[in-house]
């Protein structure tokens, strides 16, 4: 199924914008009369027919729609240090979005090689993991924020820090054995999960996260990279709601 984004849907008619128009026209040669599939971001899928196929500006009326079009049963925010490599957490972003999560904000951390991420284009590639998996919710994007910011605003559900300490040196207890995150999501239940950067989270990141009702936990016996946790913690999310 083609699928084309736009968020400028009112009124029964729905218009593209220059890049989609020109995708639409210029590139699969659609032209008036032509029925296209439309999503808003927001959860719907629209039935639509081309009234005007200017390839600047494609106007569609909107002949159907389905609502919570390709959701999924649960609410997962993930806090992900950026890292140093553009490439390497623009492939999170989009392979995330390929399986299913909510939000995603930035974390500037102590250790953070990256200060300044460009959503403009993160977000293109959250609006193109979408149209590839056949969904109609955008992930929401947040300008990068300070960790203790983060950690200091009200979230629902359970919330998660994964790091690599060891228990003695952020205070738990020596012989406790960190949970894997599996095991102890809750199915239907929201969750915010942080993911740090290359170097990890300090010492004191995780003690104050601790301290405002975040809980360690274990991604498996493997050091992963930035992204790769990211994206296994994402993935732990399916699964369990599909258990």
């Amino acid at each position: 199924m083609e699928l084309f984004y736009s968020r400028d849907i009112e009124g029964g008619i729905c218009r593209l914008d220059h890049d989609e128009s020109g995708h639409c026209i210029k590139v699969l040669r659609h032209r008036c009369g032509d029925e296209i599939s439309v999503i808003d971001g927001c959860g719907t899928l629209y039935r639509c027919r081309i009234v005007s196929d200017s390839h600047k500006e494609v106007t569609a009326a909107v002949i159907d729609s389905v609502k919570d079009w390709g959701s999924h049963p649960y609410r997962l925010h993930m806090a992900v240090c950026p890292t140093k490599n553009n490439d390497r957490y623009e492939w999170f972003a989009e392979k995330a979005t390929e399986i299913g999560f909510d939000e995603l904000s930035f974390l500037n951390c102590a250790n953070s090689e990256r200060r300044v991420v460009k959503c403009e284009r993160v977000n293109k590639i959250l609006i193109a993991g979408m149209k590839q998996s056949h969904k109609a919710w955008k992930p929401v994007l947040n300008e990068m924020t300070d960790f203790k910011k983060f950690i200091e605003s009200p979230r629902e559900g359970q919330k998660f820090i994964c790091h690599c300490h060891a228990s003695e040196d952020i205070g738990e207890e020596p012989a406790s054995v960190r949970p894997f995150l599996l095991d102890i999501l809750q199915k239907g239940e929201p969750a915010t999960v942080l993911i740090g950067p290359e170097g990890d989270f300090s010492i004191d990141e995780v003690k104050f996260a601790l301290t405002k009702g975040y809980q360690s936990v274990s991604l498996g016996k493997s050091r992963l990279r930035t992204e790769t946790a990211a994206l296994v913690a994402v993935h732990c999310m399916q699964i369990k709601n599909q258990i």
